[in-house]
């Protein structure tokens, strides 16, 4: 029934945020017409938090070693905006976006589910 997961993210330098994604982070993308470009994405999960406050949504880059992937990505010109912290599920870093905002990047500890 459910065949992935389409996430959007906003920004107001739409255009340096799709470069990046495509030459520094290597994502492959297909033009939807017009220039406007569809990322492929790793598989996927999805976790629900509980907060005392109004829903919200997240966006986290996933990796197996988080230390590694961070080297690499400088290599290719990404600034690490928050470094690694142990947050106990795993290790949580960000990388910044040409429009200045994170993306957060985490080796995870916790057991991933099985894909279909």
């Amino acid at each position: 029934m459910i065949t992935g997961l389409h996430a959007i993210m906003f920004s107001s330098q739409a255009e340096k945020v799709r470069a990046f994604l495509a030459d520094v982070l290597g994502l492959p993308a297909a033009d939807a017409g017009g220039g406007w470009l569809i990322f492929a994405l790793p598989p996927a999960e999805l976790a629900v938090h509980p907060t005392d406050g109004v829903g919200r949504h997240e966006l986290y880059l996933m990796c197996d070693d988080i230390h590694a992937t961070l080297a690499e990505l400088a290599g290719r010109g990404a600034e690490v905006a928050r470094d690694v912290s142990d947050q106990g599920w795993g290790l949580l870093a960000a990388i910044r976006l040409p429009d200045g905002s994170e993306f957060p990047i985490y080796q995870p500890r916790h057991p991933s589910p099985p894909r279909p």
